[in-house]
This record gives structure tokens, C-alpha cells and sequence, in this order.
């Protein structure tokens, strides 16, 4: 990649010069790109190209992201983020955490406690813990507590079969995961 190095008489250079967009990060680097093809020419090409249904879909998903992105960029958290990180901004965190969804690594279930660990690229805002007797029919459900790193706690009496485990992302994206015996 091209560095620009300012000195002389030239103290700051952004905005497009000719095809060239001189762009100035946060951390005081500048970046050098060309301009994007005018629109006309932009649409004239994507109407010759043949898209898969694959192709079209993230799309969508990139454009969802994006919406979102521009929407909680003013979130605290993203804010936070973006302030301890010199290349990152609060719209990168949003768009990265709207296309990660949290994982859950694992359930514990003993001495009265149900533990479960789960992660997210940004952080895991809550997770519920549902107890399934065997026929499948719900014998105990509710939110667990944060505990100590990205482990979560569920207290509970009832002594089911099956456990299921559910963590939610700030963009409201869930994972499930069963845990049988």
C-alpha cells in the first residue's frame, strides 16, 4: 500500500484528487484508493453480471448488517470499543457483531447449578437455561447470571433430562444448544 508522507508546504491531504481518494484513518495514516466507476457504469456492469442465488443473499445479509451498523453505531458499548481501538470505528464493531452470532462452548449441570459458557466477538447480553423433563415438556425455565469470564450460572431444584441453553447478542441474534445425558 501507498503511504503518503506530508511535509513542505503541504500539511493535510484528503478528499479525491482526479481518481485518487486520499483518506485520513484514525490513527493519522492516510490511505490512497481510486473512486469507485461512476454509478452509470456501476449499474451497466452488475446488469451483465450473472449473480447466484448464493451471491444475492449476502448481499442482503451485507446490506442488513450495514443498516444495522449505521443504526447502533451510537451504542455505548460499540462507542467504548471503538475509542480503545486506533483502526476501528463504533459502525465497524456494529456491522462485525451483527454477522457473528454467539457460541456456546458448553453446559455443565451438577450440584444444583447449570453452567454455561458462551462467547460473542462483542459480548453475549443474556442467556436463558431450560430444564425438559422426559417427555419434553418444559419442567423449569429462566435467565441465567453472569458469573466470571464468559461463564453463565442458572440455579435450580428440578432434575430434568435435557437442558437447553439459549445466549443473545446485542443485535438480538440467538444460539440454542442441547445438552442430553
Amino acid at each position: 500500500m501507498p503511504r503518503v508522507i506530508l511535509h513542505g508546504s503541504i500539511k493535510e491531504i484528503r478528499g479525491k484528487l482526479g481518481n485518487l481518494i486520499f483518506r485520513k484513518l484514525k490513527d493519522g495514516t492516510i490511505v490512497v484508493s481510486s473512486a469507485q466507476p461512476k454509478k452509470n457504469a456501476r449499474q451497466k456492469r452488475r446488469a451483465k453480471e450473472k449473480r447466484s442465488l448464493a451471491q444475492r443473499a449476502h448481499n442482503d445479509r451485507f446490506t442488513e448488517a450495514s443498516a444495522y451498523g449505521k443504526a447502533a453505531q451510537f451504542d455505548p458499548v460499540y462507542q467504548d470499543l471503538a475509542a480503545a481501538s486506533p483502526m476501528m470505528t463504533a459502525y465497524n464493531f456494529a456491522v462485525s457483531d451483527w454477522c457473528h452470532a454467539p457460541e456456546i462452548h458448553g453446559i455443565e449441570h451438577k450440584n444444583g447449578r447449570i453452567r454455561v459458557q458462551a462467547t460473542d466477538n462483542v459480548m453475549v447480553t443474556r442467556v436463558r437455561v431450560t430444564v425438559l423433563d422426559e417427555d419434553g415438556g418444559t419442567v423449569e425455565t429462566g435467565e441465567a447470571v453472569k458469573k466470571r469470564g464468559d461463564w453463565w450460572e442458572f440455579a435450580t431444584q428440578a432434575q430434568g433430562r435435557t437442558v437447553t441453553a439459549e445466549a443473545w447478542d446485542l443485535p438480538k441474534h440467538v444460539t440454542r444448544l442441547v445438552m442430553q445425558p
